[in-house]
């Protein structure tokens, strides 16, 4: 047992190239209330996280590489909102799985579906589940540089969407480095002490709910945000860090449209054919915080 659990945390590293890698991670995090349109009310967002990784080792240069995420959102539109849905409750399970093989000692790809739940949890059927997938391609330039290239696809709701990736993983410097999947999510990590890293923080991504209460006849909501955020991340003991974020909620939007309201297609941000009718207000974009506790394995 010890022995392959030796083998896939090397598999990991040999493949994965990180200097370390997040295994599970828990999060809280809350908007501050805002303003809602044309209402006198303010809007205050709540969203839970918890995310896990695991791999399965087949040989020395493939792995079955398994990442699961659960984000459940929580938006209270306080007392005296009208003309919305008060409060908005909506959970998210996001499974990446597939494979992941070295081609070479700087080349490699990764293949992955990415099927989803995105749901009210009420009176559930089909629409509450999408299909997508992601292909990468790996390419490590130097001992500090890997970055990766490719595509991530999903049929949301509101129609085809597609996200082009560029992964990099470059340390740019002893104390300074550069990680994430962009324009997904990124990091520019100072690390201050052996303990204690800093930096700049960027997750942004495009999302939509199927509603099965029947007081919406099935309807969708579209959610959409860039989060940007200062953070500090320290090690409590052995793997455990503790890691804290504030920062502000850009183009935060929770949007409900009617079902088979659709865009033609969307690339990243950018909609084609999009001349949806909205059913519910908007609430203005705010500042937020984010707690998180994380297990972290290194790699070296």
């Amino acid at each position: 047992m010890k022995g392959w659990l030796f083998l896939a945390l090397w598999t990991i590293c040999y493949l994965v190239k990180g200097q370390s890698i997040d295994l599970f991670t828990l999060s809280f995090k809350h908007g501050f209330g805002q303003p809602v349109s044309g209402q006198p009310a303010n809007a205050a967002e709540n969203v839970a996280l918890l995310n896990l990784k695991v791999p399965i080792v087949f040989s020395e240069s493939t792995i079955w590489y398994s990442d699961l995420t659960y984000q459940g959102f929580v938006v209270n539109y306080g007392e005296g909102a009208t003309g919305v849905i008060d409060p908005t409750r909506l959970h998210g399970v996001i499974l990446q799985t597939g494979l992941v093989r070295k081609l070479s000692e700087t080349t490699g790809f990764q293949l992955l579906l990415a099927p989803r739940f995105m749901s009210d949890f009420q009176e559930i059927d089909q629409q509450h589940f999408q299909l997508g997938g992601i292909g990468l391609f790996e390419k490590k330039y130097s001992e500090r540089l890997l970055m990766r290239y490719g595509l991530m696809y999903n049929r949301e709701l509101f129609g085809h969407m597609f996200v082009p990736l560029v992964f990099v993983n470059w340390k740019l410097s002893e104390r300074w480095s550069l990680n994430g999947l962009l324009p997904v999510f990124g990091k520019l990590n100072y690390q201050a002490s052996p303990r204690l890293g800093m930096g700049l923080s960027l997750f942004g991504l495009i999302t939509s709910f199927q509603l099965g209460d029947p007081a919406y006849d099935g309807d969708y909501i579209e959610r959409k945000s860039v989060d940007l955020s200062v953070y500090g991340r320290y090690n409590m003991v052995g793997n455990l860090h503790l890691e804290a974020r504030f920062g502000y909620a850009l183009g935060r939007s929770y949007r409900q449209f009617e079902e088979g309201d659709e865009v033609d297609f969307r690339i990243t941000i950018a909609s084609f054919g999009d001349d949806r009718v909205q059913q519910n207000v908007d609430f203005s974009a705010g500042p937020i915080v984010d707690v998180r506790l994380v297990y972290n394995l290194p790699l070296d």
